[in-house]
């Protein structure tokens, strides 16, 4: 019987592509405050790899979880979406 491990995948912005084949992708979570029902936005900062340097600042992408490729990237680039719709709007 093998065993599968599960994979993690995120869907994110792109906010840096300045390193060669990696870029730093946003991702957003909304939490609500337990007692006060308060929304807030808590983002966190991912490395990607992105092997073929095809994304750009404000591209949506999904990556999932790899094994270790750096001291801080462990993820890998499934898929570019198209551009979000703040960084579209802002050109």
């Amino acid at each position: 019987m093998a065993h599968e491990r599960i994979q993690r995948q995120f869907e994110g912005e792109v906010v840096s592509a300045k390193m060669n084949k990696t870029i730093v992708v946003r991702v957003d979570r909304t939490k609500v405050h337990q007692k006060y029902k308060k929304r807030t936005v808590s983002s966190k900062r991912y490395l990607v790899h992105d092997e073929k340097n095809e994304c750009k600042i404000g591209n949506r992408v999904r990556f999932c979880e790899t094994r270790p490729l750096s001291k801080l990237k462990r993820w890998r680039l499934l898929e570019k979406r198209a551009p979000s719709v703040k960084a579209s709007s802002t050109l």
